[in-house]
């Protein structure tokens, strides 16, 4: 360990005293689609989520109802105070096309995505009960077939 890694060391140590366990934020990008119709409702929302403490930077794009939200954040309170400003807000649902297997399926197109974006839907293991099909010609003439054709 050299001079600066020591120095650090120690600077930690005295700064950090009790609160030695407290775990830092990560830096965040939490994307919503929040409900806006005019300007006034843009800037409402812009300056309530520019209240909340740790956030950065606040972008909206209102064509596409999406508010993008980058700090030291966690997604809850940010869709917590969105929802606060009285609009209808949720995470943003949406991811591009090219992410998604089959992005025309029921549960994943959706009207109301904007362009080239559909519903993010989790990919569900397929738990289908699997038939055999016999076909009755090969058990009619079978050797364990009692009822088999008796004219062999």
């Amino acid at each position: 360990m050299g001079v600066g890694g020591t120095l650090e060391y120690i600077s930690d140590l005295m700064s950090s005293g009790h609160n030695k366990h407290k775990k830092k934020k990560q830096l965040q990008t939490v994307e919503l689609k929040v409900r806006m119709d005019c300007e006034g409702c843009e800037l409402k929302v812009k300056k309530t989520l520019s209240s909340l403490s740790g956030v950065k930077s606040v972008d909206i794009n209102r064509k596409q109802q999406k508010v993008t939200v980058t700090g030291y954040v966690e997604a809850n309170k940010v869709l917590k105070k969105a929802k606060s400003t009285g609009k209808k807000a949720e995470l943003w649902p949406y991811v591009p096309y090219s992410l998604v297997a089959q992005p025309y399926a029921v549960h994943a197109y959706d009207k109301k995505a904007p362009p080239g974006y559909v519903r993010n839907v989790e990919q569900l293991p397929i738990t289908g009960t699997v038939t055999r099909y016999e076909d009755p010609y090969i058990t009619m003439f079978s050797d364990e077939n009692p009822n088999a054709c008796s004219i062999m």
